[in-house]
């Protein structure tokens, strides 16, 4: 039975990986390293994502909201499904001074793992995620995002990856193709509550042939994990980005609960 499940494990993520086009780098809405652990079977997480700019595009641009001084916040609900495979759904909003509470888009993220009875050295895992934001978030309406994930505890340090490509299905995007927007965390426990980290987000451009620098975003954060309980999650950071495609500033909070059933 376990080996049918470990097979079943294989060739989903094989399907995930060679069976879709990727997707765009994460924006203020969701700012987040994944880990490759997957949520536990029987079990939801609900995650809040407040994400404030305080730093970044002012005016109107191309018919986007302005994103300075925006207050961007994200549910997300996670179910575990097995020990290998969760489905995730987000909702985005978006709220500015003169504008109001808005709606901004939906997504949906199944994702897989590499069973821990495989004993890998380094947690894999690979998510997919499938959605629409408004075209006054985005001017790429329909988008698909393939993420690998890697993550290692090496004592007291933590390091993971997530090299994402992404693909718009509808918008100016299109033409570009596969990008690559590859994001990454460094973090060390001071304790055994408390972990100091370092995360970064990028958007190179397409994989064929990359942005110029300027063209380019950059950001990088500087975030505190507490981990007081198995059921709760706690991120706070604050960021900035180095290129003039890129907001400046940027606080973000993540709140997470875990509910077994």
């Amino acid at each position: 039975m376990a080996r049918a499940v470990d097979s079943a494990a294989l060739a989903l993520v094989v399907a995930i990986g060679v069976g879709t086009a990727p997707a765009r780098a994460q924006d203020n809405y969701e700012i987040q390293v994944y880990p490759a652990e997957t949520v536990a079977p029987r079990t939801t997480m609900v995650e809040l994502h407040s994400n404030y700019t305080l730093n970044g595009r002012s005016t109107e641009q191309g018919g986007l909201w302005p994103t300075e001084h925006a207050f961007h916040e994200t549910l997300e609900i996670t179910q575990g499904i097995t020990s290998w495979f969760e489905m995730g759904f987000y909702l985005f909003t978006s709220v500015r001074g003169g504008q109001g509470w808005q709606w901004a888009g939906d997504h949906i993220r199944p994702r897989v793992r590499v069973p821990e009875a495989w004993a890998w050295p380094v947690g894999v895992s690979v998510s997919m995620e499938f959605g629409y934001q408004r075209p006054q978030v985005s001017p790429d309406t329909w988008t698909w995002e393939i993420r690998p994930i890697v993550d290692k505890q090496l004592g007291p340090w933590y390091v993971a990856a997530n090299p994402a490509l992404g693909r718009s299905w509808r918008g100016p995007g299109v033409s570009k193709g596969v990008e690559f927007s590859p994001a990454a965390q460094v973090g060390y426990d001071v304790t055994r509550t408390v972990n100091l980290a370092l995360e970064y987000y990028g958007s190179w451009g397409p994989v064929t042939r990359l942005d110029p620098y300027q063209e380019q975003q950059h950001q990088l954060f500087a975030a505190v994990n507490l981990t007081t309980s198995p059921t709760w999650e706690f991120n706070l950071g604050l960021g900035d980005g180095f290129t003039k495609h890129t907001d400046h500033l940027i606080a973000k909070m993540i709140l997470g609960r875990r509910i077994q059933w």
